[in-house]
């Protein structure tokens, strides 16, 4: 699922990297110390980040932990780096899992400056998150002492929801399915195919392509492309006999009409897949969406439209009461929408209880807000407490009665805070080319505690997809007839491809850059040293020790569940519920 810019990157190819002495030799410590030392300096301008990414599955039959950041940096644009491809042995219980996961914050000096996880939804995951809270971390270093600290990844929710609904058209989806895995077969019958679809002036273009059964946006483009090739399926089981799977009318009509209702969904999974942009301030208005929609489908006259409603409807509503508090909270971060919109639909959704979830998500953000003004504010307030004793020291009485005028003029007014202020102001009209993060950053003096807010909430992954593209960028490094790299080097490897890509793409948030190797410093050397040995080096700066993450709290982390034999396909290790 990496971009297509990033797959196109040539000095990470697979094809460079031999099988040599050099690529098995793990990283030596004095390597790893040097460059942690080295790459110090850049690290302590790292700002309030979000780690998307503790995605662990199997790549040759081994255990990996990818842990990928994602923060706001001080550009006001949103980072996202790949921290740790670490291995872990089996097996991949919540112990292994926690005992990865909690070395890599004590490694980056991350263990008081966690604020979310966002993880799928899987049993292994959810003890995972418990055993954090209860036993690894300190509840007070967290936001609102952890009660937003679990964020599950939203498309993995709407994939368990759209699961659920498929399998009402469960046998129309199987005939479709048998089709394209038959036409598919062989290159005579793809041939044969295609010269049918010439013959009868199918204009679609795309290719036939088997789904992945437990992935429901490769089932819907799969029925998506079928539906256009449908007048050359019937064509072609009029002329082969061997052909048995040809779906009935019926059935064609049932994805059609499935179809045509799973285009929602695959919309805003792509919107919430994103990386480059925040997705928390979307996700309340694209949920709300969802559960609207789903209500109005259960009233259709359609009985399989309304059957597979109410199905996913049970699923959604199973999910909607763990996410809407904290997605609540960030889209009142959009100075487009702010309360307002957490007016607008909860009265849609909960009707005469609308009041109450209203308030609950009110007094949310005012108790962040709370938690937040006494984290700053502290040091400020005891360095004007020591201003005042000087004053008062040197100067005397003299001013005394016109603070006591203050103080007893003050007592009668009743002072708004920033929050207020806020929230009271009008809204900005709704365009499309609206930049949040660009708002925040020039409404920094007039809002500096809540632009510390947004800075942290619009930076939290709702997904885990940059964990789980991880996988499919190390299926270009490992496979059956490569499988020997050493764990640390594949590590090396897989974060120092995504660092490169940032620093030649302008998205490097250092601002002390520090010289790292290139691909193109040693062309001397052969390219399968040159690349391992330049992705060791990076890999080895980019490690801090100590207090050099100066100011780098409200970290966010994710976790995807993925396993496979040879990395290029994933699948879900641990039950989901």
């Amino acid at each position: 699922m990496a971009s297509q810019n990033e797959e196109n990157l040539p000095a990470l190819s697979s094809n460079a990297i031999s099988l040599d002495d050099e690529s098995q030799r793990p990283l030596q410590q004095d390597e790893v110390e040097l460059g942690k030392r080295r790459y110090s300096r850049a690290w302590k301008h790292f700002k309030p980040v979000k780690v998307n990414g503790v995605s662990y599955g199997l790549l040759t039959k081994k255990g990996f932990m990818a842990i990928t950041g994602h923060f706001i940096d001080d550009s006001w644009r949103l980072q996202s780096h790949i921290l740790r491809f670490a291995y872990v042995p089996a097996p991949h219980d919540k112990d292994a899992l926690c005992g990865a996961l909690v070395n890599c914050l004590f490694d980056w000096n991350l263990e008081r400056k966690i604020s979310t996880i966002t993880v799928d939804n899987s049993s292994t995951n959810n003890a995972m998150i418990k055993t954090l809270l209860d036993e690894k971390l300190n509840k007070k270093d967290l936001l609102l002492t952890g009660r937003v600290f679990h964020v599950r990844c939203a498309a993995h929710i709407l994939n368990l929801i759209v699961q659920e609904g498929l399998k009402v058209i469960g046998d129309s989806i199987s005939k479709v399915r048998d089709s394209v895995l038959y036409w598919i077969g062989s290159a005579g019958r793809i041939e044969r195919f295609e010269e049918a679809a010439r013959l009868v002036h199918c204009s679609c273009n795309k290719k036939l392509e088997y789904d992945c059964p437990t992935r429901w946006n490769s089932t819907y483009l799969m029925l998506r492309t079928a539906i256009e090739y449908k007048e050359v399926f019937r064509k072609l089981s009029l002329t082969d006999t061997n052909y048995q799977s040809y779906p009935a009318e019926e059935q064609w009509s049932n994805a059609e009409d499935v179809s045509d209702k799973l285009i929602l969904f695959y919309r805003i999974t792509e919107q919430f897949s994103g990386t480059q942009y925040p997705t928390s301030s979307q996700y309340f208005t694209k949920v709300c969406e969802i559960k609207l929609e789903l209500e109005a489908w259960v009233k259709e006259f359609n009985p399989l439209i309304s059957d597979m409603a109410s199905a996913m409807l049970l699923k959604f509503k199973k999910y909607w009461d763990d996410v809407h508090i904290l997605m609540g909270v960030a889209a009142i971060f959009d100075p487009q929408y702010k309360m307002r919109l957490v007016e607008f639909f909860l009265p849609l959704i909960y009707g005469e209880e609308a009041s109450t979830k209203i308030q609950e998500v009110r007094s949310n953000c005012y108790d962040l807000f709370q938690d937040y003004k006494s984290k700053l504010s502290g040091p400020h307030d005891s360095l004007a407490s020591s201003s005042s004793e000087v004053t008062s020291f040197i100067e005397g009485d003299r001013l005394s009665s016109f603070d006591r005028f203050v103080a007893s003029s003050g007592a009668t007014v009743e002072t708004r805070s920033e929050l207020d202020m806020y929230l009271e102001e009008g809204l900005l009209p709704r365009t499309p080319s609206f930049d949040n993060l660009s708002w925040w950053k020039t409404n920094g003096l007039k809002f500096p505690t809540l632009q510390k807010m947004a800075r942290d909430l619009l930076a939290i992954p709702v997904s885990t997809v940059a964990s789980e593209s991880a996988f499919s960028t190390s299926g270009r490094l490992i496979s059956p007839h490569r499988s020997r790299l050493h764990p640390t080097t594949l590590e090396a490897l897989m974060c120092a491809r995504t660092w490169l890509w940032n620093d030649l793409n302008g998205l490097s948030s250092t601002i002390d850059k520090v010289s790292c190797p290139t691909l193109l410093d040693e062309e001397e050397e052969p390219d399968s040293i040159r690349i391992i040995s330049s992705a060791k080096k990076l890999c080895a700066k980019a490690k801090p020790v100590g207090d050099n993450l100066i100011g780098a709290h409200n970290w966010h982390l994710d976790m995807f569940a993925a396993g496979t034999e040879t990395s290029s396909s994933t699948g879900h290790l641990s039950s989901s519920h």
